[in-house]
């Protein structure tokens, strides 16, 4: 994926988190666990894009 259509989908992601933080009325609470579900998933597809999560499933916690 080219570097300018991450860019846009970043600006895309930020943008439409901002207009439902900004004029969608739900509660501080709500809106937090929102906004921290969408930058784990945006950080995680990012991971996956530059080929960083691929390499963390060669990682084994205990007995093989």
């Amino acid at each position: 994926m080219p570097l300018l259509q991450v860019v846009l989908v970043l600006i895309v992601v930020g943008v439409l988190l901002w207009l439902v933080n900004r004029f969608i009325p739900m509660a501080s609470s709500i809106k937090s666990i929102l906004n921290a579900v969408v930058v784990i998933a945006v950080v995680l597809w990012l991971l996956n894009i530059f080929g960083l999560l691929a390499s963390l499933s060669n990682i084994h916690v205990g007995k093989p």
